[in-house]
């Protein structure tokens, strides 16, 4: 399904948000140009397999949006966008005169992502947002960057509810996407006890945890009472965390992901993905 087919997208973010962002308006058919800076996305760099992944769908074009002739080449793209997405300080923004582009182009609506919700001048990225709001372990680095992959969600939803307030006033507006929040609605699970330590999904509730087996580690999800019975009868468990740890200890991941697929178990070994998949 192509439901964005025809929808016209500029995006000047760069980045981890404003790529993911991008990305997922042209799997839904919106034709996505790229901007990029002269010196290029840092996250090209930094993530080469993924950069190259996110820009499949898209075209991807690079300016110096601070020279006149690049910046009337931007104009050009804008003239006829239906969206614009950044990721710059709104003081940057503004010395592009691009805070609010309806007034040049009526048609545009510009989604602006930004880090912090009451300041969005102050600098941050997916590390602080997260150390804010409780989705941390310390001294543990994070393995997903939770706020900036939920803020390009949050992105993508606003451009949606963008388009549709355009079909209903004839005018494009600018709507703010603040990352912090993206984190603080992740942070929710711990601040309302459902995960965290000593949380019922955080190693309290046996049937909803991750257990040692010969040659690795398996993730149970039996949450469910069916799930969670049929656990414990298949693997003549008592309902405890060390039953259940006796119970996977000396099979295999492959013996268990086989036996959890063939009794419709929530049973899968921990895998580290790759490029390529698992």
């Amino acid at each position: 399904m192509q439901p964005l087919a025809g929808v016209e997208v500029v995006s000047l973010a760069v980045n981890l948000p404003g790529p993911l962002a991008a990305a997922r308006l042209a799997e839904l058919g919106a034709h996505v140009v790229k901007v990029e800076p002269p010196n290029g996305d840092p996250l090209a760099a930094a993530a080469p397999d993924w950069y190259r992944s996110l820009i499949a769908r898209q075209e991807v074009v690079t300016l110096d949006v601070k020279q006149d002739a690049d910046r009337a080449k931007l104009d050009e793209l804008l003239a006829g966008a239906d969206l614009l997405i950044t990721s710059m300080r709104p003081t940057a923004l503004a010395r592009l005169g691009l805070a609010q582009p309806q007034e040049r182009f009526p048609k545009l609506s510009l989604i602006e992502i930004v880090g912090h919700a009451e300041d969005p001048e102050v600098p941050g990225h997916d590390l602080n947002y997260q150390a804010v709001h409780g989705t941390l372990i310390p001294p543990q680095m994070p393995t997903v960057p939770i706020a900036d992959m939920l803020g390009a969600e949050r992105a993508v939803s606003t451009a949606l509810a963008a388009l549709v307030w355009r079909s209903k006033n004839g005018v494009g507006q600018p709507h703010r996407v603040a990352l912090e929040e993206a984190a603080a609605r992740a942070g929710d699970a711990v601040r309302y006890r459902l995960m965290g330590a000593g949380a019922v999904l955080g190693g309290a509730f046996p049937g909803y945890g991750i257990y040692e087996c010969r040659d690795g580690y398996i993730a149970l999800g039996a949450v469910e009472p069916h799930f969670f019975m049929r656990t414990l009868e298949l693997f003549g468990a008592d309902g405890s965390h060390e039953s259940l740890r006796d119970a996977f200890a000396d099979r295999t991941i492959a013996d268990l992901e086989a036996f959890g697929a063939e009794h419709d178990l929530p049973l899968n070994g921990i895998h580290i993905p790759t490029p390529n998949g698992r």
